[in-house]
């Protein structure tokens, strides 16, 4: 890249302002990660958009790690967030009025551009892959109270839920439980994520008809869309993105939960593919297929921690295995269906 296009970048790309990280910290931006040297004081020519920002603090060997902390952005054109390390609770925190406006015209007089590391756009296509229905307003309709998304603060999430032996395996790599201490620093709820049904209940229709209202999540899909999205399919597909990255960049299980709810809704369904909702299922397909592929590569870079995403999803007890075989059964069984989405499944 010539050096006028990298100045372009530069002046037009947002800006990470990072003031007074401990080395060793590692600080991650979407599928970018970063390890804090001396020097290092942010990320500079991200791209204008949605964006996820996480890290973990260190020990001062850089041997051990805390739980990650994570929040969603959504910058614009040369827009600059500042974020100040707080010793005592070891995270990013705001900074005043004042400071922030002052540290933003130094960003923008280029006096912190050696200190910057560079936002990798080689790496931009596997982001908007993943979160291209992630809007704005999804992120303000979802997130905590404060933006940070932590595992921290989910002890009694996944105590009291039935886990196969792979969710199990999953509860041991993220300490559940482990981290009560830490709990009471932040002393705050989780995402507000939205409440979908495991088991479908309606009064007055025969035990007949609720059997197959539970078997076919049709119709609950289109109550959930009527009365939670608005009748809007992105927003669903959003929210799915969103409990995905907080899951698999912010190890929350919060965020499994939800994204497991969506992806058992959808495969759920029977009639909704083939006839109401067949341009939902085709997007549906296509943004899990590169979330699994994503999630399952080796050697992913911006793990901050054991992966989650492992060959055990692929095993026969995972609620993944069963899902995909009876739905991919029902696509290739149906005796008409959409070429595109049979073309995704």
């Amino acid at each position: 890249m010539d050096s006028q296009t990298a100045l372009e970048l530069v002046k037009n790309g947002a800006t990470l302002l990072f003031l007074d990280v401990p080395q060793y910290t590692l600080v991650a931006i979407d599928t970018q990660m970063f390890s804090v040297g001396p020097a290092f004081k942010g990320i500079k020519m991200i791209p204008p958009g949605t964006h996820f920002v996480y890290y973990s603090s260190s020990t001062r060997d850089g041997k051990e790690f805390s739980p990650t902390i994570g929040f969603f952005i959504d910058v614009g054109s040369s827009e600059v967030i500042v974020r100040k390390w707080d010793q005592q609770e070891e995270r990013l925190v705001k900074v005043s009025e004042e400071e922030d406006g002052r540290y933003s015209h130094a960003v923008r007089n280029m006096e912190f551009d050696r200190q910057l590391g560079p936002y990798n756009l080689s790496h931009c296509e596997d982001w908007k892959r993943l979160s291209n229905f992630i809007r704005k307003s999804i992120i303000e309709r979802l997130e905590p109270i404060g933006g940070e998304i932590s595992v921290e603060c989910e002890n009694d999430v996944f105590r009291n839920t039935p886990k196969t032996p792979m969710e199990e395996a999953l509860d041991k790599k993220l300490n559940v439980g482990n981290s009560e201490a830490s709990v009471g620093k932040f002393q705050r709820k989780g995402c507000y994520y939205t409440s979908i049904p495991r088991v479908v209940k309606c009064k007055g229709i025969s035990g007949k008809e609720l059997t197959s209202l539970n078997l076919d999540k049709t119709h609950l899909l289109e109550t959930l869309l009527a009365s939670d999205y608005g009748g809007s399919e992105d927003l669903l597909l959003g929210e799915l993105q969103f409990a995905f990255i907080a899951f698999l960049m912010g190890q929350s299980l919060e965020a499994f939960l939800q994204w497991k709810s969506l992806v058992s809704l959808l495969f759920g369904c029977t009639e909704a593919p083939f006839h109401t909702r067949t341009r939902l299922f085709t997007k549906f397909i296509k943004v899990i297929y590169y979330q699994l592929k994503y999630g399952l590569q080796k050697d992913r870079k911006d793990d901050m921690g054991p992966p989650l995403l492992d060959d055990s999803w692929l095993s026969t007890d995972s609620f993944l295995h069963h899902l995909c075989k009876d739905f991919f059964s029902l696509m290739l069984d149906g005796s008409v269906v959409d070429g595109d989405l049979l073309k995704w499944v």
